[in-house]
This record gives structure tokens, sequence and C-alpha cells, in this order.
């Protein structure tokens, strides 16, 4: 699904945005998954200023956004496999990991000065417009500070993180994060789950063979992520006083305080889309918590549920 550059989104602020990136800053652009955080990939201090305002460890590496494949062919090594898969699915939510060449202007702070960084082309008109003005890449977590909720639409940044230039897109058309993916000679590895589905790459790729594995090379794999600030409760049966409800589909689960339902008809392209705002929308409730009722562990609900076991994590 591709989204249309609103008409009212002038080039003055595409260029206001080109011209504080240039010097170092940050900018806050939609794509089609989540709100990315955005800055120069080739200046290590404004990746240090990303790191920085996030709150986010180094040791979390950040994806570099370009416009097209021919700009990642200047700075990575593409293997048959990777072709095949950004052929299918670029511009899109797939990211590659792929080696640095040695020649490489990317800043190794993207990657904790790991040889592999994360890349992807996504499909949103006005990041690819974004991009194309620039002459470097964007490095670009996603907008959020770090171990909480991400955000698909401006309305739901952090108050810190409104006061960073930003571009207004809606609401983003997916909802949820880019798939993370490291080829092999038979296949890949899927490092992080996201909004490109196994299923999606089994029905292009019918003799690929997938697994699924965590690694420090990918974002968005630490156990605590991903959460609310109210404590959440996943796969419920009941509803205790005082908490909001994330519903799916019908049942008999009903809140006291607020509840919302990702998808009433039980499709999960909806409960993706819905995905983070109903979650911030109740996390700014007046409930005590958050109690999520099941959703299936197939397809999208696959990521779905990746994001609530991380939310859900309780540090020991």
């Amino acid at each position: 699904m591709k989204q249309i550059l609103k008409k009212n989104m002038h080039q003055s602020t595409l260029d206001e945005a080109k011209k504080r990136l240039f010097n170092g800053q940050l900018v806050i652009f939609p794509t089609e998954t989540v709100y990315g955080i955005g800055a120069n990939a080739n200046d290590k201090d404004a990746i240090k200023s990303i790191y920085e305002i996030k709150k986010r460890p180094t040791s979390n590496p950040l994806i570099c956004h370009f416009a097209n494949i021919e700009d990642i062919e200047r700075n990575f090594i593409l293997k048959d496999k990777d072709y095949e898969l950004a052929k299918a699915f670029w511009p899109g939510p797939l990211t590659l990991i792929l080696e640095k060449k040695i020649n490489s202007k990317i800043s190794p702070l993207t990657s904790n000065n790991q040889k592999f960084v994360g890349c992807r082309i996504p499909n949103n008109e006005i990041a690819l417009s974004l991009l194309l003005k620039l002459d470097f890449p964007l490095a670009a977590p996603s907008a959020n500070i770090s171990t909480r909720t991400s955000v698909t639409s401006i309305t739901d940044l952090d108050s810190n993180l409104k006061k960073i230039f930003h571009i207004d897109g809606g609401s983003s058309v997916l909802g949820l994060e880019s798939t993370v993916i490291q080829t092999t000679n038979n296949g890949c590895k899927i490092l992080r789950l996201g909004s490109l589905t196994i299923e999606e790459i089994k029905n292009k790729f019918f003799n690929y063979i997938i697994e699924i594995e965590k690694s420090k090379i990918s974002p968005g794999n630490q156990l605590k992520h991903y959460s609310p600030n109210k404590p959440i409760r996943i796969n419920v049966n009941y509803i205790k006083k005082n908490e909001a409800l994330l519903n799916f589909g019908k049942n008999q689960l009903i809140s006291n305080i607020k509840d919302m339902n990702l998808s009433v008809e039980e499709n999960l392209i909806e409960a993706s889309y819905n995905f983070y705002n109903y979650l911030n929308i109740l996390d700014n409730s007046e409930c005590s918590g958050i109690a999520v009722a099941p959703i299936p562990n197939s397809g999208l609900g696959e990521t779905i549920n990746d994001r609530l076991k991380r939310a859900s994590y309780k540090n020991e």
C-alpha cells in the first residue's frame, strides 16, 4: 500500500527538513510502518544525539533508510538472495542486514561498530521525497523513548520529542515496524518479526528455508521493549477492576474504565494498523493497567504477540 504525498505538504517543509539534517539536527518523519526519528547516517555526532534523546543504548543498532537500491549498493554488499527479497518487497517494510563496504561513509555508531547494518527503502511518499533530496541516507529508529511504544501518528509523540522538527504525514498505513532479515545460502533468518510476515515471504519464495533467530545486529530485540507506561497483562480471560481493555474479536470481556477493540472482525491487518494507537490511548486513560485479550499467533498476529510479550516483560 502506497501513501500519497499530501497536497498541503509544501516543498518548503521538506526543504526545511533537508537543511536541518544537513546541519546535523534530527527530523521526525512518517513511514508506512511507524514514525522515525532521522539523522544523517554519515554524521557520528548526529547519530549520538539520536541515542541521547531516545535514551537508547548504543548496543541497540539503527536502521538506515535509502531512496533507492543504487544508494544501498554504493555502501553495502548485496548477495543474490538480498536482491531477490529487495525486488519483491522494496519499497516496503523489509529491513535487510547487509555487510558494509570498506569505503562506506556510514558511521559505525549506527551499528555499534559492527560491519553489518540494517537497510531499507520505505514505502511512504513523504519519506521517499525527503530521502531523494539528500545526498546521504537517514539512520532512523522509531520516534519514541527507548523501551516505550512506537508511534503511528504525530499526536502520540512523547512531549520531549515533539520539540524536534517533525513532518506530519497522518497515520502510518501498516502500524508495525519493519521485518528484519538476514539472508542465508538456503533462504533467510528473521531477526525481528514485523509488518512483512513469514507467510508473505513463503508465498513468493516457497523453496526458502526460513528460520527465526535473535541477534545483536538487529534492533528491537530487548526483553523489555514497546512498553506503555501502565502495567500490561496479556492473553487475559478476565478484567481486573480499573484495568483498561485492549480487545480482539467478539467476546464477553469488558472494562469499567475504557475498552478498545483492535478488530471486532478479527482482521489482523486492521489490528496491526490500530495496535500502537489504541495502546497509547489506553495508556493515557485513567486506568491502573491494561489487559489484552488473546490474539491468534499467526501472520501479523505473531508480530503483535511478540510486541505484547516484550511490553509485558517484568524485570527481576
